[in-house]
């Protein structure tokens, strides 16, 4: 047996905290009752039910995905691009995808079916690291880079201190080759902190997201988390 708004959380259909308040809304039902009782505990066997549509209670599951680049982080897109989503049609489970990358980034992205659990990681107070190598117009250096140690404001905002590598630089190119580690998740933030600095991104990828890696992947390819990996995530997002 597990509380009502775990269960819902679990389905993907919100957080917990959101599904606490579809319960006390009166916006559950639970075997054609409503119920808005926070304590309420339900098992596998009962119906549940949330505006009126019933969810199925699907045991959680956890991957990690290479993302191609022109593949758009969603479910479903009104412009028939390839989504995340297609690359998994063997999986069962409704997964959906953990934040997003922009549709010309390539690199890790998790998907999974438990919404809790996807809330926590999306939480602007996480300090799951994520690396980035990015390819950008311009000659990096650390006097141009240096601003990125302390924050930049973008859109109004400050960014947290970010970490980087030059790892190398074409001259005759007039290109570099940059890392960089930061651990907040705002739209388009490495693009924008890049250009802050004057050295706008031509191609970008995420190499590392908390311990994970793409070892062993090509684009387009997925595993499955193992529950070490899910256990330090979660750790990393507290």
């Amino acid at each position: 047996m597990e509380r009502l708004q775990k269960v819902i959380a679990h389905a993907g259909i919100a957080s917990r905290r959101k599904a606490e308040d579809y319960i006390t809304a009166g916006r559950v039902r639970v075997n054609g009752e409503v119920v808005n009782e926070l304590g309420t505990k339900v098992g596998k066997k009962d119906r549940v039910e949330v505006d009126g549509v019933p969810i199925y209670q699907e045991e959680p599951v956890y991957y990690l995905f290479y993302k191609p680049r022109g593949v758009i982080s969603a479910v479903s897109d009104d412009k028939n691009r390839a989504v995340v989503t297609d690359y998994f049609a063997e999986v069962p489970e409704r997964i959906y995808p953990v934040g997003r990358l922009d549709y010309d980034t390539s690199g890790i992205l998790l998907l999974t079916n438990d919404g809790d659990f996807s809330q926590k990681l999306a939480h602007p107070k996480h300090e799951v690291e994520k690396v980035y190598v990015a390819k950008v117009k311009g000659i990096a250096d650390k006097q141009t880079l240096q601003p990125l140690r302390k924050g930049v404001r973008i859109e109004g905002r400050k960014t947290a201190p970010a970490r980087y590598n030059i790892l190398s630089t074409d001259k005759k190119a007039e290109t570099s080759i940059v890392e960089l580690t930061i651990h907040e998740g705002r739209n388009h933030q490495v693009k924008n902190m890049l250009a802050a600095v004057n050295l706008p991104v031509q191609k970008l990828k995420r190499e590392r997201y908390g311990e994970l890696t793409l070892k062993g992947l090509q684009p387009g390819d997925y595993r499955r988390l193992h529950p070490k990996e899910i256990k330090s995530l979660l750790g990393q997002s507290k």
